[in-house]
């Protein structure tokens, strides 16, 4: 089992009540909700940080032989008849 650390944390009341209210409808407590919400939020940010890590080292298929056209060539490019 993973250590569990105890921590303060400081909210407005209306806040705090809020998140009371929505740990008592859950039927959980306080901390383990926010434990909860934390480790989701933790999760999300991995995963996005892989997915972005492996989207930035994607390699194309067939990469082109030369950079991608300039404006000037691709408006050129429009106005020749096909």
């Amino acid at each position: 089992m993973a250590t569990v650390k105890n921590v303060t944390i400081t909210m407005d009341d209306a806040v705090a009540e809020w998140v009371r209210v929505e740990a008592a409808r859950r039927g959980t407590s306080v901390s383990r909700l926010l434990g909860e919400w934390l480790a989701d939020k933790m999760r999300q940010e991995d995963a996005y940080a892989q997915a972005m890590r492996e989207a930035l080292a994607f390699e194309s298929w067939g990469g082109s032989a030369r950079p991608y056209l300039e404006r000037p060539e691709l408006l050129d490019r429009a106005e020749r008849p096909a």
